[in-house]
């Protein structure tokens, strides 16, 4: 790289002239310099680019392990929930109950149609509520396995001398048999007249008891004939039970997965339970599924970016 210049004149020198040289002579030592080499950048830098690498795809790893895990938690707390759930027997209807408590039901069941149709038109005001709207609140109205029907989960059957008075609790209360006669009652009250129903409060727009008249002594005769005395001998019923606010929130959102399931296209002889778990594990699969992908792209865009970095312009200095 530095060559010596001799101080004594070689008679090549001496034969023609000099001519200029590319490179800068220092005057005083007599080397002279060329351009320095390339810099390139060290293996330290590359090693610690891989280094960050590695550790970015173990923290994605990391990541999805986590994420993998709390759901095998959430399907392991959940179990127990929907096993307990599942074996638990359903109460069952106190028919011989039924004599005793039809009017009132039938009366109570015109009240709610009433009520949950003019709470409909305030839901979709200034709009009218369509005589198809009336129909479905008139089939669901007996139906325990519909909102329309949690009136129901609020009344008592208190026992009073030799009779039984439908006593509303404004609170929902675990269904028992109490619960199911008074479900059992309203079907049998209702029968196949709800289109008929529907049809009348559509065109007349009654009141309540414009409505207990047409229901419960023109169309079931239900409230035509005195209700028998209560027998002595009868067993008394279970005490109304009052549901927290988590127990029907649950309740409501394993009434609508059940809701969802009975529409399903799947065959009918699938269990409840293992729907559930395999909604579940579709879950689980479509998350990581969502977190291998942003995995991926983290990876790619950071080999990317170091790539870029990996291979600077060259830069020529002259010393």
């Amino acid at each position: 790289m530095f060559t010596q210049i001799s101080k004594s004149s070689s008679p090549s020198s001496q034969a023609g002239p000099i001519r200029p040289s590319s490179r800068s002579i220092d005057p005083k030592s007599g080397f002279h310099f060329g351009s320095s080499p390339i810099e390139r950048p060290g293996r330290d830098s590359d090693e610690q680019r891989e280094q960050q690498k590695t550790e970015m795809a173990r923290l994605s790893q990391r990541i999805l392990s986590s994420l993998f895990l709390l759901l095998l938690l959430f399907i392991y707390s959940s179990l127990p929930y929907f096993v307990a759930s599942s074996k638990k027997p359903p109460p069952a209807a106190r028919k011989g109950d039924i004599p005793f408590i039809r009017c009132q039901a039938c009366e109570k069941i015109a009240h709610q149609i009433i009520h949950q149709v003019k709470k409909k038109e305030a839901q979709i005001s200034p709009k009218k509520v369509s005589e198809f709207q009336i129909i479905e609140i008139a089939e669901n109205i007996c139906n325990l396995k519909k909102e329309e029907a949690d009136w129901i989960l609020q009344i008592d059957v208190v026992e009073k001398g030799d009779k039984l008075e439908l006593v509303e609790q404004g609170i929902e209360g675990q269904c028992n048999s109490e619960c199911k006669t008074i479900e059992h009652a309203c079907q049998e009250i209702m029968g196949y007249s709800d289109t008929d129903v529907a049809e009348y409060v559509f065109s007349a727009r009654p009141s309540i008891d414009q409505l207990v008249k047409f229901l419960c002594k023109d169309l079931s005769k239900t409230c035509s004939v005195k209700p028998p005395p209560v027998p002595a001998d009868r067993v008394p019923g279970e005490p109304f039970i009052a549901k927290s606010s988590k127990d029907a929130e649950m309740e409501k959102i394993l009434r609508s997965m059940e809701g969802n399931i009975l529409n399903d296209k799947d065959p009918p002889k699938q269990d409840y339970k293992q729907k559930i778990l395999q909604g579940i594990t579709a879950t689980g699969t479509v998350i990581k599924e969502h977190i291998n992908k942003v995995s991926e792209q983290i990876k790619n865009w950071w080999t990317g970016k170091t790539k870029g970095s990996s291979h600077p312009k060259a830069k020529k200095t002259d010393l």
